[in-house]
This record gives structure tokens, sequence and C-alpha cells, in this order.
């Protein structure tokens, strides 16, 4: 029974209703006490409101001092520790006006039950101040009862020894030396701990995930060990789990911390103007600041303890699985860790996979390393296996993520924006991962990452494949209207665009492999650039118009220096020369279209008398003819070339302008001349003025849409 009692008592639980219903006796008792009455008058309403504020307040203090305890503010534990400076000195202030009266049975009862408050709330927080208060109020029954009677001093330090004793036995006194265990060593631990990684051969002796859950206790069996060591472990076990729940307390002001050096870690990622507080930023001692130097040397001792007792893999598993927690707890605190198969064509998942994996290496994982080598320092290969249980979990969740999403089917164009940033994300992180986990117990994390850039290699290889199959078999099958960009241009070269945005597919996806001067990754971009443009110029032979042809080819063949135009890479790959001869195609297109379409019509605005001569009927004739099948033909042109699409504003101006000069002259020297013939009669058969030409010209190329848009805006 009484060993039941004590159990009883060490559960932090039971000491919460205690703690809240003393101090509301507290509170009452010292309410009706005459001291209270003799110091402050009769009761009043402005009185009773204050008091009941004053003791709710008092109150909720209490009922949250678990929790509120766990905050890193440091503000917060400053402000409870004020208050209760405050109110102590202010009790202490009246409780000496009022020594010389006799206390009653209210005051003796409120200081003994602010007393148990006291004990229970020491049982429940570690501020730093509970104990005092102890102390204090102990302090104050005992004085009281000497003045009701010297001889009470007895009664006082009885009651205040019992306290106090119970306090130090609860915290000090190890269960199994009360209950004879020989058996089992209990380590209780008051969070849990999921494991969602696979074992190895030194995990597979222990318990599994289901036994190891952390939510009241873990039991470690040890039968095979003689009586010899039960004594030993009855002496190491609440030191480890004194060490334990140290550590884990530290837990959430280390993730408050982390998350702000994370969120700057980061930004500085993407500041090239922050390189030197990135470097900065990646301090291995970290953790080992936070937690105070007593902390881990006391966890040291202990570790040594137990591994010398035999207990050394128990002891491990049990670290790692605190530190896993942290670990998991930080990633989900800035919203990194939540990444899963579903939806992993969102760019957002990639972008947090990049900022986990980044964070994990080289912030969580380098000061990992550094805290395991000190807690397990002087014990061989300690270090190493911890750290590896610790990180294990989360480094194979990140690379499987990594290794599956480019797995499935997906549009080409997500597939290419993918893999070069897995790729560049993996490679810039290599050296420091291999240095991370270079011993012989994280064979398995390396061969992970191995076999993740493997793959991404055969993806790449892939990549050029599909590129290749969509040019020759896809890019015959679609005319597309209007002349506008085919479709499997923009794939295509959006796709060479991603893939190349640096050296990094090109040293590694495709091997070492070199044609020539050329490695195998350029003369791939090479061949799918002349294969995409020699199967567009086919495509342009499917137009009924060979001029629609041509403007089907400047908006590719303009699609296609523009992309290579903006990205480096491709220029270096495919060199000076293919720009020149691209630009020169580009220009032959352009003099193709105005020859097939323009030049005819310019035809008609020749006249043949050189105007020495006095005009004869013929020539009035003649160009009365000439200016109809102007006028007809440019119509019929304006209206059908202005259902065709140039994409960039700035071809579109160049043609215009290139058909203003073309045209304009010509025109307005013709109809000079045909005014000189016909004398009045020349501006009944005028249609367009030269201002009327150039805005028909203005309006080529737009599209059908476009034109609607245009007209509905002159309208409004």
């Amino acid at each position: 029974m009484v060993i039941q009692i004590l159990r009883w008592l060490k559960q932090p639980n039971v000491w919460r209703p205690v703690c809240c219903a003393s101090c509301i006796v507290g509170l009452v008792c010292y309410a009706l006490s005459s001291s209270f009455n003799h110091l402050f008058g009769k009761w009043t309403l402005l009185k009773l409101f204050l008091y009941t504020v004053f003791s709710l307040i008092i109150w909720i203090s209490i009922l949250f001092a678990n929790v509120w305890q766990h905050s890193p503010s440091l503000r917060l534990k400053a402000h409870l520790a004020f208050l209760v400076l405050i109110i102590t000195s202010v009790y202490s202030f009246f409780f000496d006006k009022v020594v010389n009266g006799k206390p009653d049975p209210y005051t003796l009862i409120s200081s003994a039950a602010f007393a148990i408050m006291s004990l229970g709330l020491s049982r429940q927080t570690h501020y730093g101040f509970e104990i005092d208060l102890l102390y204090f109020f102990n302090g104050c029954l005992t004085i009281q009862l000497m003045m009701i009677k010297l001889f009470l001093l007895v009664v006082g330090a009885c009651f205040s020894y019992s306290l106090i004793t119970l306090r130090s036995f609860l915290d000090t006194s190890p269960e199994n030396h009360h209950l004879g265990l020989q058996n089992h060593v209990i380590i209780q631990v008051d969070f849990e701990q999921t494991n969602t990684g696979t074992g190895n051969t030194d995990r597979e002796s222990l318990p599994q995930n289901g036994d190891l859950r952390f939510q009241n206790h873990i039991v470690t069996h040890m039968d095979s060990h003689s009586s010899q060591h039960n004594s030993d472990t009855d002496l190491i076990k609440p030191q480890l789990m004194a060490s334990i729940k140290a550590l884990k307390k530290k837990n959430r002001k280390l993730i408050h911390i982390f998350s702000k050096h994370m969120e700057k870690y980061l930004e500085a990622i993407v500041d090239s103007k922050k390189l030197t507080q990135l470097q900065l930023l990646t301090d291995v001692n970290l953790v080992m600041d936070v937690i105070p130097s007593k902390t881990i040397g006391d966890l040291q001792e202990t570790v040594k303890l137990v591994a010398a007792a035999g207990f050394g893999k128990e002891c491990f598993h049990v670290y790692s699985s605190c530190r896993r927690e942290f670990l998991q707890q930080c990633l989900l605190r800035f919203g990194l860790q939540e990444l899963n198969m579903e939806d992993v064509d969102r760019m957002e998942k990639i972008e947090n996979w990049r900022k986990a994996f980044n964070v994990a290496v080289k912030i969580l994982f380098t000061n990992e390393r550094r805290l395991c080598d000190c807690v397990f320092h002087g014990i061989p290969f300690a270090a190493d296996i911890s750290f590896m249980e610790v990180c294990r979990d989360l480094t194979i969740h990140l690379l499987s993520f990594a290794n599956t999403f480019t797995s499935e089917s997906r549009s080409l164009n997500l597939l290419c924006s993918i893999i070069p940033q897995v790729w560049e994300t993996l490679l810039e992180l290599i050296p420091e991962f291999k240095s991370l986990f270079s011993d012989q117990y994280s064979v398995s994390l390396r061969s992970e990452l191995f076999t993740v850039l493997k793959k991404l290699k055969e993806d790449v290889r892939g990549l050029f494949t599909e590129l290749k199959n969509l040019i020759c078999h896809d890019l015959a099958r679609v005319v597309v209207p209007g002349g506008r960009l085919h479709p499997i241009t923009c794939v295509v070269m959006n796709c060479l665009r991603d893939i190349t945005p640096n050296h990094v597919l090109e040293e590694y996806s495709l091997g070492p492999d070199r044609v020539g001067n050329s490695s195998l990754f350029s003369v791939q971009i090479a061949w799918i650039t002349e294969h995409l443009d020699y199967r567009l110029e086919a495509n342009s032979k499917n137009y009924m118009n060979p001029a629609l042809g041509y403007v089907f080819m400047i908006n590719n063949r303009r699609y296609v220096a523009e992309v290579i135009g903006k990205n480096h890479r491709l220029q270096a790959i495919l060199g000076k020369d293919w720009t020149r001869k691209h630009t020169a195609k580009i220009q032959q297109n352009l003099e193709d279209y105005q020859r097939s379409t323009w030049n005819k019509v310019v035809e008609f605005l020749k006249v043949e008398n050189d105007g020495l001569v006095a005009p004869s009927i013929n020539v009035a004739k003649s160009m009365k003819d000439g200016l109809n099948l102007f006028n007809h033909y440019f119509e019929e042109i304006c209206h059908i070339q202005a259902k065709w699409f140039i994409y960039d504003e700035q071809q579109r101006e160049q043609i215009r302008i290139s058909l203003e000069n073309m045209l304009l002259p010509a025109y307005g020297s013709f109809v000079t001349r045909f005014q000189d013939v016909l004398g009045n009669q020349a501006d009944k058969h005028i249609k367009y003025g030269m201002f009327q030409i150039a805005d028909k010209l203005n309006n080529l190329f737009l599209g059908s849409k476009e034109i609607e848009q245009a007209a509905a805006a002159k309208e409004k």
C-alpha cells in the first residue's frame, strides 16, 4: 500500500489538482482571517471585487504554470518571477504589521495551504522560485504558531520538515529501490516519438516501434544480465531519466531559436549579397551554445555509466528517439516537414523539399553531429551509431521524396523544371553529406543518396529521348492556324531552358563522355535544336499560302532565338556561329515573306511613262487599272493577314516598319503622278490616303481575337 502511494505521489499530474485546491483554500481562509480584517477593515463591494480579481490571477497562474514553463519567451518567465517577488514582499510586509497579534485558525490554515501549494507547484514546474515559496510559507506558519504558544514551534517544525523531506524524497528516490526490481529498468519520459525508419542489425534486437512510444514509460528487458548489475542500474536510472528530461526541456527553446535561424539562412541562400551571413548561419555549435554545459556534462557521465553497465544499445536508442523528436518539430515549426507524394506536381512542394534538405544538412545534422560527438565522447562508435539513428528517418524521407516524384507520370515541362533543381540541391550538398555520414554505420544512407543520383541520370537521358520523339514524330501532325508558335517548339525550348541553368547537369547527368571537344550533353542539345528547326521548316510547307509558312517560321525561329539568348549555358553550348546563322535565317524568312506577298502589289504602282512627255490616254487608263488592282489586292491581303499572328511585338513592329518603307514611298509617288495625269478626276479613284495605308498595316498579324479587342477599344 505504501509503495502504491509513493508511486502515485511521484506522478506530476497528481499534484496539479492538489496545487489548485490548496491555492483556493489558502486564498479563502486568508480572506476570512482576523489579520486580513485588521489590515483592510470590513469587506466592501470594491474590496471584494479587487480581491476576487487578484485571487483569480493567482489561481490561473498556478493552473497553467506547467504549460507556461515550456515557453521559450524569457520575458514571460521574468514577469512570473517578478510577480512572485512582489506578492511575497507585500505579504511579508502586512504579516510584519500584525505580528503583535495572535493569528486565528484561518490564518494558520491559509499559511499551511500556501505551503502545500508551493510543494505541488515544485512538482510540476521548474522556474526556480518554487522551493523558495515553500520555505517562505513554512516559515510564516512556524512563526504564527510560536505567537500562539512557544512550544507550538515543534508542530511548525514537524509540518515544515515533512513537506521538505517529501519533496526531496519524491525528486531523488528511485522507484525500483523500493519496489525491489531486479529485471527491469523503467525510464519515464513524457513525450511521444513515432519512428518510421527501417532498422539495422543493432536496432532489430530492440523493441519495435509500437513498444517505444514514450507516452508514459519505456520498459527495457534486461533478464540476461546478472543480479550484480541491478544495484548499479538502480543508481544509474534516475540520473539517465533526469538527464533526458533536462535535454528534452531545452527542445522548446531550441526550436524557437532554430526557426528564426533557419528563416535567416533560407533568406541568405537566395541573396548573393548575404554569402558572409550564410557562412555564419551554419554554425555547428548552435545547440551546444543553448543547452547548459551542466546538462551536457551530466548526460556524458550518465551515458558512460549506462554503457559500462552493459545497456549501451538501450541508452543510445533512448537518446536518439529524443533527438529525432527535436528534428521533426524543427521542420514542422517551419512548415518544411509536410512533404508527401500527393500533389507533387505543385512546384511549391519541390521548393519546400529544397529548403528542408538544405536546412537538414547545413544546420540540423551538423549540430546533431557536434552534440553526439560531445555526449558520447570516449565511447567507441557510440557517437556514430547514435547520430545515424537520430538522422536516418528524416534523411530517408527526404531522399525518398526526391527519388519518387521524378518517377510519376507528369508533364514534360514540369519534369524539366524539377530535375535541375533536384540535381543542383543534391550535388551542392554531397560533400557535406558524405562528411557527416562517413562512418561504417551510415553506408545505407550514402547508398540511398547515390541511388537517387543514379535515378536522376536515367531521368535526364529519358528526357532527351522523349524530346527527340516529340520532334521527329509529333511535330508534323499539327498545322498551327495563323502561323502561330507551334506548341512543340514551346515545350522543347522551355525544357532546354530549364534543364541547362548551369553546368550541373552537363557535368554529371550524362557522364564524362566526350564527342570531339564537346560533352555528350552539348551534343544532345545541338542535335535537338538542329532537328527542331529542320522539322519546323518541313511543317511550314504544309501551308497553302507560302507567305503564311514564312510567318510561321519567323514566329518559331524568333522564339528559339529568344530562349537561347536569355540562357548563357545554351549560348555557350551552341556558339556564336549558330546564333549568327539563326539570325540570318529569320531575316531571310522576312525577305521571302515580303517578296511573296508585297512585291506583286508594288508592281501595280509602277508608271510606264517617265513623265517627260504629255500623258496619253493609254497611260491614264493603265494607271487607273494599276490603282484599282492595288486597292483590291491591298485590301484582300490586309483582311487575310490581320488574322495571322506574330507573338513578338518587337518583331511585328519591325515587319510593319519594313512594309511602310516599301509601300508608302511607292504609293505616294504613284498617287502624285496619278493626280498630275487625271487632275481633278483623280480623287474619285483614290481609295486610301497615306495615313489609311499605315493604319491598315498596323492591324496586320494581330490575330482574330486581337482584332476584335482592338475594335472594341476604339468604340469605347
